[in-house]
């Protein structure tokens, strides 16, 4: 092998690891976008927790209030009914 052809064939080595190199380089930064696009996500999915956990905070204290609610109307309904009774009996 002549001088010149082991120059050629190391140059030609030398330019296959380079673009070797720079596949290495472009997989690393597309795995490196793909996590900050899955960090995003993940804050993303965090805000939508923290939201969904306060309006479901809101709606259980809202339906205790209601279940509240129900009782008492409950209550004076039966108090209503047994006036209505007590008077038709008095009146009978």
């Amino acid at each position: 092998m002549t001088e010149m052809t082991a120059v050629e064939a190391a140059t030609t080595r030398l330019e296959r690891a380079l673009r070797a190199l720079e596949e290495a380089v472009e997989c690393r930064l597309d795995r490196d976008r793909g996590r900050g696009d899955l960090a995003d996500q993940v804050h993303g999915l965090g805000i939508d927790r923290a939201r969904l956990a306060s309006e479901l905070d809101h709606s259980v204290a809202r339906a205790r209030r209601l279940e509240e609610a129900n009782r008492a109307v409950a209550e004076r309904l039966d108090a209503a009914v047994e006036t209505i009774r007590t008077v038709i009996a008095g009146e009978r």
